[in-house]
């Protein structure tokens, strides 16, 4: 079996939740406990850090596995969905999975995939267990899928966790209301393991605080711990923390532009010291600031803010609900100098009124359709932006966009492709 008779045969046999959405959602962890047990249990044979939250989690997931990378050490990194290759999803110091110990991992467990009929997630979950169990690496950040208590995740032990922040997104799995999302993501706090919250919500602080007080677990609240400073936007992104704990005068250089991204830092950053000071993980200050300032290098990671082009600006960024659009929208807003185009799609079972709302009005937008079967048709998503007075033109596809607005473009303008991991996926320039 080669890899893509491998991939073929899982897409074939398997619920895919990118494909299909909430139907390949199995709740519960008996899938992938019983998955894992028929591959050796792999979960308990390395240590772990684990994340949850509604939008950072990748970034920090990334920015902590590079933080960890400049310390020496082995890191595994799991995190989901990919943009371009299956194989981004499984990564060991910023090396993809190799496509030879996919298809070999899928010939020799076909059978228990067909018994146990896990879902695609379940079994990737698996799979990047086995991968890290056999190379025995020091350390792995493994990023939750969706929610966190019922996640496929959810069997490590880890030796901390953080819970980034909670937005509006999978209403119909994790509930409708912030607490009640709140509460699935704080289920991957355990028993005395040390939790990190990057941001202090008003109407989730209380979910977390009683979980990690249940737990007998260590809570720390980043942004109420750590202010920044000197921020400034460039080609880095910089910024200052001083006298945090042991560490003195913090100076951060990252190379992800989005101002969002200032609290997934700040949040590592209170990982780092709360894992360090409860003698977890020896963490030195100089060598987590080369971890920020390194971390595309070192991980791969696309689709953050990122700057693909200049005069005029072409900006691809993956947030797709209303929290993350919000913050993108505010950031271009702010650097605009001229025109603002917006070539967007979304996912069908998103809140696509909510997330239209917050984009900028006066953009000149171009409504695509990505590839994936759960992607709201253009026609559609230009109907819904109607109704809140956002007026644009369907263009079959996201690349047929960008040629357009490039078209009509000038050099100080702006073209952002948002809304979807799946639009930005299919961007050539990416």
């Amino acid at each position: 079996m080669n890899y893509q008779e491998a991939i073929s045969f899982l897409y074939a046999q398997l619920p895919v939740f990118h494909n299909v959405g909430k139907k390949a959602y199995k709740p519960g962890l008996g899938n992938v406990l019983a998955l894992c047990e028929k591959v050796g249990n792999p979960q308990h044979n390395f240590k772990s850090l684990h994340i949850a939250g509604t939008n950072g989690k990748g970034s920090s997931s990334h920015f902590m596995a590079s933080v960890l990378q400049e310390h020496g050490f082995k890191v595994g990194l799991y995190t989901s969905p990919h943009l371009k290759r299956f194989t981004e999803r499984i990564k060991i110091n910023g090396q993809e999975i190799p496509e030879s110990w996919v298809s070999q991992f899928v010939e020799q467990y076909q059978s228990h995939i067909q018994e146990i009929r896990p879902s695609f997630f379940e079994w990737t979950v698996a799979m990047a267990f086995c991968y890290f169990s056999e190379e025995q690496v020091d350390y792995a950040i493994i990023e939750t899928g969706l929610g966190g208590r019922l996640d496929s995740t959810n069997i490590i032990t880890p030796l901390a966790c953080l819970i980034t922040n909670i937005g509006y997104d999978h209403q119909d799995i994790l509930g409708e209301t912030l607490p009640e999302i709140a509460l699935e993501k704080a289920g991957i706090i355990k028993k005395g393991i040390p939790v990190t919250i990057s941001e202090y919500q008003m109407e989730t602080h209380y979910v977390f605080e009683q979980m990690a007080e249940e737990c007998g677990s260590d809570i720390i609240f980043a942004n109420r711990a750590i202010e920044p400073i000197h921020i400034q936007m460039g080609e880095q992104l910089t910024f200052e923390v001083q006298n945090h704990h042991a560490w003195k005068n913090i100076h951060i250089k990252s190379p992800y532009v989005g101002t969002y991204q200032i609290q997934n830092i700040l949040g590592v950053l209170a990982w780092s010291v709360q894992i360090h000071e409860a003698g977890l993980i020896d963490l030195r200050q100089e060598a987590w600031e080369r971890g920020i300032e390194n971390c595309a290098k070192n991980t791969g990671l696309k689709g953050r803010f990122e700057i693909l082009e200049k005069k005029p600006w072409l900006i691809a960024d993956t947030a797709h609900n209303e929290h993350g659009l919000r913050l993108l929208g505010r950031q271009v807003e702010g650097m605009l100098m001229g025109q603002l185009f917006i070539i967007v799609g979304m996912v069908a079972d998103k809140d696509i009124q909510r997330a239209l709302e917050v984009l900028p009005k006066h953009a000149t937008y171009f409504f695509c359709q990505s590839g994936n079967p759960r992607s709201l048709s253009a026609s559609q998503l230009q109907e819904k932006a109607k109704n809140i007075d956002i007026k644009g033109i369907c263009v079959e596809h996201v690349n047929e966009a960008i040629g357009l607005a490039k078209e009509l473009a000038q050099e100080n303008d702006i073209i952002l492709v948002t809304g979807s991991t799946y639009m930005v996926a299919e961007i050539d320039q990416l």
